[in-house]
């Protein structure tokens, strides 16, 4: 466990993420993943499928964002417009695709929904609860439909290895268990808003099904 994950770092970037009214700052967005990748770092390096890959969208968002047209990329608002505006997204054409913000942050954003649901279950679980289970039936739930099959097939025995629930709550180091419940309660909300501004806004731009 290298990375120093911390579920109030998560808390407190989500929480930055909206604006006043309602749109998705990329800067915390993005900060807010790095806490997540330090997550699935402590799941283990079969993980590392998931979080290798999370990290280099993270990097290319990031070089749009400090890029010459960064102003643009302030948000996940003005990313859509502005890439959509410019033709900068290929929503027809068969084969490779030049990396595009909305083409990247759509891969963090489904990964992000497998999180949440992991979390949330992880929120709401008894002692006898099993790690496995829960983070099978959130990843069936998100993730799994747009990943090849042997990425699933990893996925299926990286689940088998997964630490029991104490473990989970004393890695987000956030107090005791009942503290790490509570500071879930208040993160998790967070999380599934951003994740829902992004899934109606892509979807209003048919931005969904990017390949």
């Amino acid at each position: 466990m290298a990375d120093c994950f911390s579920l109030q770092n998560i808390f407190e970037n989500f929480k930055s993420c909206l604006s006043d009214n309602k749109e998705v700052y990329i800067k915390y967005y993005i900060a807010g993943w790095r806490e997540l990748v330090s997550f699935m770092n402590t799941l283990g390096s079969l993980f590392s499928f998931i979080s290798k890959d999370a990290v280099t969208k993270i990097q290319i968002l990031e070089k749009f964002l400090t890029g010459e047209n960064g102003t643009h990329y302030t948000t996940v608002q003005s990313m859509v417009k502005y890439e959509l505006d410019n033709k900068l997204v290929d929503l027809t054409k068969g084969g490779n695709y030049p990396a595009s913000g909305c083409r990247t942050l759509l891969r963090l954003h489904r990964a992000l929904r497998w999180l949440q649901l992991f979390l949330e279950s992880l929120r709401t679980s008894t002692e006898n609860s099993k790690t496995s289970v829960m983070c099978s039936e959130a990843y069936n739930a998100s993730l799994a439909q747009h990943q090849p099959w042997l990425i699933r097939k990893a996925a299926e025995m990286a689940f088998c290895t997964l630490p029991g629930r104490d473990a989970f709550f004393d890695v987000m180091n956030a107090g005791s268990h009942q503290e790490v419940i509570a500071l879930l309660g208040e993160a998790l909300p967070l999380i599934s808003e951003v994740y829902q501004i992004t899934e109606d806004l892509y979807a209003k731009n048919n931005l969904l099904d990017l390949p």
